[in-house]
């Protein structure tokens, strides 16, 4: 009987593809099923010999580990503070804030005035 080895409701395709790759190296017999006319079905990756359960598992564990340490990296090299936008570009990041506070200064102005 086949096991529901990967859900792919929301996985990113880059994911699912390397997923696949990974089951079709190890020659690991699966089968696609996508989410159906409707949407509502469960789509997912199965596993068709129940004796290659556990090495899939193994496979996509280890495949995950390493994609979560890789994009976390690549989300801490990419993640920038406000010091880093006001180092790069001073005259746009104090015209922005200059923008913000003039928009909130007439907004609370017309206000002010209706009194």
């Amino acid at each position: 009987m086949a096991v529901l080895i990967f859900k792919l409701r929301y996985v990113p395709d880059d994911e699912a593809q390397d997923v696949r790759e990974i089951l079709l190296d190890n020659n690991i017999e699966y089968y696609e099923a996508s989410e159906g006319l409707l949407g509502i079905s469960l789509p997912g990756l199965w596993v068709i010999n129940e004796e290659q359960v556990d090495k899939a598992r193994e496979l996509i564990d280890e495949y995950q580990q390493l994609r979560q340490k890789r994009v976390q990296e690549e989300y801490r090299l990419n993640k920038r503070t406000s010091m880093d936008m006001l180092k790069e570009n001073p005259v746009r990041y104090l015209g922005s804030i200059l923008a913000v506070i003039l928009i909130c200064y007439f907004t609370v102005y017309l206000f002010v005035q209706l009194r």
